[in-house]
């Protein structure tokens, strides 16, 4: 059977036809999209001394060479303008303890990094200790694209802990990767 983009099956092979119109709403592209697994990062600088930062979980390896990934981050982001400008931003790969930290830079609220544990480089990049892997960035470029800016940043220093399980965000709930002997043993 083939399908066109006006006669999509939106809840499986035997599911209901819905018109495409329908699949194309925010709420409806949103519970799509999140049936693609994706780790959890924070993106953070000191400002004016202090560290600002916020969650995002549209983290992408880019380029190896020049050294590039990519974030997106929401127009109506109110913590991205503090951020943009920043010469250097963190970029943390949460790790599966680290739920909380990423509940708190996701909120609103006045200080996302209370009871945090964290470090700055020494141009102003700020990371969450006990991560996965974090990254040592510039803005490289940002590209509009609709209701989001796909942010290219430039990798300057990074490290990795493996032995940090990630902190995984499907279906709009946090989730953990099982741990599997086998690849322990085959590592």
């Amino acid at each position: 059977m083939s399908r066109s983009t006006q006669d999509l099956r939106a809840a499986g092979a035997d599911g209901p036809v819905r018109p495409a119109q329908q699949l194309l709403s925010p709420t409806e592209l949103r519970r799509v999209f999140g049936a693609f697994p994706s780790g959890v990062t924070a993106i953070a600088a000191l400002v004016d001394g202090r560290p600002v930062g916020l969650a995002a979980s549209s983290f992408t390896s880019v380029s190896l060479d020049p050294p590039l990934l990519s974030v997106c981050v929401a127009h109506t982001s109110t913590t991205w303008p503090l951020l943009a400008g920043r010469a250097r931003l963190g970029v943390t790969v949460l790790g599966a303890e680290q739920e909380r930290a990423c509940a708190q830079l996701a909120s609103r609220g006045s200080d996302r990094f209370a009871g945090l544990d964290w470090h700055a480089t020494e141009d102003g990049a700020v990371v969450l200790d006990g991560a996965g892997a974090w990254f040592d960035t510039s803005v490289e470029r940002r590209i509009p694209a609709g209701d989001h800016d796909i942010v290219l940043l430039r990798i300057h220093g990074l490290d990795a802990d493996h032995s940090v399980p990630p902190l995984v965000f499907h279906a709009s709930r946090f989730r953990r990767l099982e741990q599997l002997d086998s690849a322990r043993r085959t590592a």
